[in-house]
């Protein structure tokens, strides 16, 4: 039996406008086992994103037990969590995030540049991974001097570089052509098949979702 990685047991999450409550989550429980790729899917304003910031321990649930990787991140203070995130989570944004003035490599390294990796033990880090996603010749170039598919590519190997527990990701695919979207969703299929990353994306992308092992839907807060 896989062992369970994310395990969401009757969560609510609110936000407050002035004095209005507005719930956004309602009554959510899920799992998600060791080396799965799940998907989840829902119209604009269902509350996937949120549930994903839970899940990585960007945003707080208002109510309910939100466990991953053995450590209930709801009960963690802001130091405590700041950094269970950094060693445990990589985080894929639909518009990369990338910083104009470094390269690929130098894009990559930043996450190392918090760990206690000597400079060699960095270069070799971050080499490995552009590898993986396909870009070991573009290390030195600027963003500016690649194409969306390889900024996110770029970006995608910045989420992996320390080996993070769990991969999310948030309409990876959302800003790039068919073609592009396609070496991406390929590219995260392999890192789930062959590397056995877990994966949690958010898309609104039928196509994106079928590249999942488990589909889940999100609508006016509630899961099904």
């Amino acid at each position: 039996m896989p062992n369970t990685l994310i395990d969401i047991k009757n969560l609510f999450k609110s936000y407050w406008r002035d004095s209005i409550e507005i719930p956004v989550l309602n009554d959510i429980t899920l799992e998600v086992h060791d080396g799965e790729f799940l998907a989840l899917m829902g119209p604009s304003g269902s509350g996937k994103t949120t549930l994903l910031n839970l899940i990585a321990g960007i945003d707080r649930p208002s109510k309910g037990s939100l466990t991953v990787s053995g450590t209930n991140i709801a009960d963690l203070g802001e130091s405590a969590l700041a950094k269970w995130r950094s060693q445990h989570v990589g985080f894929v944004f639909q518009f990369y995030n990338l910083l104009p003035v470094l390269t690929a490599f130098e894009n990559v390294e930043l996450p190392l540049l918090l760990t206690s990796l000597s400079k060699a033990e960095r270069k070799k880090h971050v080499e490995l991974v552009l590898d993986v996603v396909g870009l070991g010749d573009r290390m030195h170039h600027y963003p500016k001097q690649l194409s969306g598919g390889q900024e996110q590519r770029v970006a995608i190997a910045r989420a992996i570089v320390t080996d993070p527990t769990l991969l999310v990701a948030d309409e990876p695919t959302g800003d790039l052509d068919k073609h592009s979207a396609e070496e991406i969703l390929v590219l995260l299929d392999r890192l789930n098949q062959e590397f056995k990353k877990t994966i949690v994306m958010v898309t609104h992308d039928p196509r994106a979702a079928e590249r999942a092992t488990i589909q889940r839907h999100l609508d006016k807060g509630e899961l099904s």
